[in-house]
């Protein structure tokens, strides 16, 4: 794997005896423990991520605001500086580049953090539709190292060693200020249904920090989590993953994402997204559970009878919920909550009802 990046927090993984593999040109830790184990200690009481691979893109300058909003089809200029924003970044089409967080940093800077494989796609993407926005643009992702804690426990454990009252932070907020005396951007967000925080930190502070939150939740059995069970707590809140429910041939109508869609300003792709409004889609992401423990995976099709009616992106058996669930894109009549439809499984039909998302909701923090 000698080709492959690294994070700060590497020699961590191989310390832990992480399992690392590859994952989008990084070296990362798939597991340290069973990958259902460290689901439900995330359930339960709180684990550690190492995110540092993923990418983080500053937009500087009077057109800021302005440019975030042309790029994402949500709304900056509605966030209060200290707020962050989720949204889909469309092309012409109207198909999803990536789904980003916007963090408002301030009247004239933002931050864009995206998925690891589709950071050097965005930064040329953004830079590309500058246009004649007063801008600039700069691939921040190197001086970052990012953690995220989640868990219901998660508040409790890193107030411990916090300098800042994370309480007084809202969800799909951030601070600056000092986390074991690092100097730290705190955001209350995450990607597994749980309360919890991102630490954004010097590359240097990765190792220090990592270490005592470790030791801080040792008490309550904090460990370090791999991307397997990173995937089982995002699927069970149904949070989606780029290139499994989201792709640049996906529109976020198609992906259920119509509340990140605000039609009130100009963005890339609206036109696309207008007609569809107007017409509807063919396709639309839903969630399925399935009888038994039969598993659907990804790129598995859905019939009814001898109709094809759409295509698995995600599947797995829910660790918490003990059901084997899938997220599914389905034609329009099958929209409805108690549709019955099968999935083809090593050539067999496996019978499977249209349910509500999210499958699961856990500790995290409401909006409002």
């Amino acid at each position: 794997m000698s080709d492959l990046k690294r994070t700060p927090l590497y020699s961590e993984h191989v310390r832990l005896k992480g399992k690392l593999v590859d994952f989008a040109g990084w070296e990362m830790p798939l597991q340290f423990d069973s990958i259902i184990n460290e689901h439900n200690l995330v359930r339960k009481e709180a684990g550690l991520f190492d995110v540092s691979h993923m990418g983080e893109i500053e937009i500087v300058g009077p057109d800021a605001i302005r440019f975030s909003d042309y790029l994402i089809t949500n709304s900056v200029s509605s966030l209060k500086n200290g707020a962050i924003v989720y949204s889909p970044m469309c092309n012409e089409n109207g198909g999803i580049v990536d789904d980003v967080l916007v963090y408002r940093i301030g009247n004239g800077k933002v931050m864009f953090v995206v998925n690891a494989s589709n950071k050097d796609k965005d930064f040329e993407w953004i830079t590309k539709n500058k246009g004649a926005f007063d801008v600039q643009i700069k691939d921040a992702s190197d001086d970052f190292a990012q953690i995220a804690f989640q868990g219901p426990h998660a508040e409790g454990i890193l107030q411990e060693i916090s300098q800042v009252k994370l309480a007084d932070i809202p969800f799909y907020h951030f601070v600056y200020g000092r986390v074991n005396g690092i100097q730290a951007l705190v955001s209350r967000t995450g990607y597994t249904g749980e309360d919890g925080f991102e630490l954004y930190i010097d590359p240097q502070g990765a190792i220090p920090l990592w270490r005592k939150i470790l030791e801080t939740g040792a008490g309550l059995g904090v460990k370090p989590i791999g991307l397997g069970a990173r995937d089982t707590l995002r699927f069970e809140a149904s949070y989606m993953l780029y290139g499994n429910e989201l792709s640049d041939e996906t529109t976020p109508l198609e992906a259920g994402l119509k509340w990140t869609v605000k039609m009130d300003k100009d963005f890339i792709g609206k036109a696309i997204l207008e007609e569809q409004l107007a017409n509807g889609t063919k396709y639309r992401l839903k969630g399925l559970e399935l009888s038994g423990r039969s598993i659907a995976r990804h790129g598995f099709e859905v019939f009814d009878g001898e109709k094809k009616i759409g295509w698995i992106t995600s599947g797995v058996f829910s660790p918490t919920l003990g059901k084997s669930l899938a997220l599914a894109y389905l034609e329009k009549d099958y929209w409805k909550n108690g549709s019955e439809v099968q999935v083809e499984i090593r050539s067999k039909k496996a019978p499977a009802v249209v349910v509500k998302t999210p499958f699961y909701r856990g500790s995290v923090k409401s909006k409002s």
